[in-house]
């Protein structure tokens, strides 16, 4: 369907205004013309926007162009956005990574709960089961009617552990119902507005909400199951679900957040070392995000490297650590994820992957 999504949206873009001439030109023009990208592209360099091209429509039924400012569903670089957030309260003295999440949250099974910490939960290696998943699938009304943060973690959360803590990696929704529960726990607030408080007003991240309905506004592009006929595809979440994968952003937005989060004294020291240490040497992951390993002129060089996709959102925040260069990806129609990392690569400089 993704590939068949992108084909058939193709005859639908719009030729995009840009003024040719930039080096990155050439390259964006095979991407986008191999893929049928519909979505934006930008560059920056320490947090200032250098380059920015766009493509298609947001909204194909409206036919409104994509442009700079356009939202999308991040999907999960939400959890990049949620650990930022845990990294805060850390340094707070509110949290601490290595924390038995039974310490934090009382009611929670005693057992399990003196084995799985937060670096766990952050790092996808809990071997907290996904009961939600399942009964989603039963109870498809599950991903629109909130029960509760209490509730979700008890019925969905509280299984035997499928493996020992730390031992494996199991991408698991489950561990950031946990995350959300521990944020209002410490806060007293709903996570959505600790998020706010704490990461997204801070930095000025004004277009970076998880509003239910926010893909409908004017500004936003939407995400499609297809489109002949038309059939848009909506992001039906409930509050608890919003920190791996609820929240929307646009491509400035996404360069303040990487330039604040790597460049700048926002995050402490020992909070950026937890950010660019691979816990899960196979994925490449961290604690709410990979980090990305590139060769360029012969060298290694290392990356955050933040992915998301929902529906037929995909999305890409890269920075380099030692050029303070960003590059976002902001798609939606449904195009491969590999595919976007890899020419990512290829504006970086990067050796192609055999």
């Amino acid at each position: 369907m993704q590939g068949s999504l992108a084909a058939a949206v193709v005859d639908l873009l719009p030729t995009p205004v840009w003024a040719a001439g930039h080096l990155d030109d050439a390259k964006i023009d095979v991407f986008v013309k191999a893929s049928g990208f519909s979505g934006t592209i930008v560059r920056a360099q320490d947090g200032k926007l250098v380059y920015a091209r766009n493509f298609g429509f947001a909204n194909i039924g409206t036919k409104t162009p994509a442009t700079t400012d356009t939202v999308y569903g991040i999907a999960s670089i939400s959890k990049f956005l949620t650990t930022v957030t845990v990294l805060k309260l850390v340094e707070a003295g509110k949290l601490a990574l290595d924390a038995p999440i039974a310490t934090l949250l009382p009611d929670y099974r005693a057992d399990t709960g003196a084995k799985v910490t937060i670096a766990h939960l952050l790092s996808n290696t809990s071997g907290i089961p996904n009961a939600f998943t399942g009964a989603a699938k039963v109870e498809p009304d599950l991903v629109a009617h909130d029960i509760g943060t209490a509730e979700s973690v008890r019925r969905f959360a509280s299984g035997d552990l499928i493996f020992e803590p730390g031992s494996k990696f199991d991408y698991a929704l489950t561990n950031w119902f946990i995350v959300v529960a521990i944020v209002e726990a410490v806060t007293a607030s709903p996570f959505e507005k600790a998020m706010r408080a704490i990461t997204l007003d801070p930095l000025g991240l004004i277009h970076t909400t998880a509003t239910i309905g926010i893909e409908n506004e004017p500004g936003s592009a939407r995400s499609y199951r297809t489109v002949d006929p038309l059939v848009e595809w909506p992001n039906l979440r409930t509050p608890t679900m919003v920190a791996s994968g609820g929240y929307y952003s646009n491509a400035p937005d996404l360069l303040r957040l990487a330039h604040a989060v790597f460049d700048t004294d926002f995050l402490a020291p020992a909070s950026l070392k937890a950010l660019r240490t691979v816990r899960v040497a196979e994925q490449s992951y961290s604690l709410g995000g990979r980090v990305r390993t590139m060769t360029i002129a012969g060298q290694p060089v290392q990356a955050a490297w933040e992915t998301g996709r929902l529906n037929s959102y995909r999305s890409l925040l890269a920075h380099r650590y030692d050029t303070r260069e960003s590059i976002v990806v902001l798609n939606h129609t449904g195009i491969s994820q590999k595919d976007i990392d890899l020419f990512a690569e290829d504006l970086f400089g990067a050796t192609p992957r055999s």
